[in-house]
């Protein structure tokens, strides 16, 4: 999608013009709640047994599931950045790429820069994309993503 300059400059929302970066803050992940999170969700030794996945896993031990790296992202986007705007919901993700596994104690920081804006007055709403990322402690990245979310606008 290409932005508009003319529609960009209707969209009247704080904090979104392309090319923003927002930092979303962090979230350390413990080995209880990688655990915890797996038997529900995503039930693989690498992601539930230790001793498991510390002698037959690839990764040399416990890893995150990349659903639960998911949630996180979209944890500190909502903490730190979604409830200062009226969204109305998401429309997609796309690219998802998980980069590096996230290990029991990992530090996972957020941020998002806004890629593209696309008003549609009439309905009184806009479609913000913006490319996402979660990197360690060690500044490597773990997940990097587009995501779009059509949020209400002051037209």
């Amino acid at each position: 999608m290409t932005t508009n300059n003319a529609a960009t400059e209707d969209v009247k929302i704080e904090g979104f013009n392309v090319g923003d970066r927002n930092q979303l803050g962090s979230y350390t992940l413990t080995l209880e709640e990688i655990i915890s999170f797996a038997e529900q969700w995503d039930p693989q030794f690498f992601h539930t047994d230790p001793e498991r996945a510390a002698t037959e896993g690839f990764f040399g031990g416990i890893i995150a599931s990349g659903i639960q790296t998911m949630a996180v992202f979209q944890r500190l986007s909502i903490q730190s950045f979604s409830q200062n705007i009226k969204v109305i919901g998401g429309a997609g993700i796309k690219d998802l790429q998980f980069r590096r596994p996230v290990y029991p104690d990992d530090t996972l920081t957020g941020s998002l820069t806004v890629t593209d804006i696309h008003s549609e007055p009439e309905r009184k709403r806009a479609l913000i994309t913006y490319a996402g990322e979660l990197v360690n402690q060690k500044d490597e990245k773990v997940l990097v993503l587009t995501i779009s979310v059509y949020v209400q606008t002051n037209d």
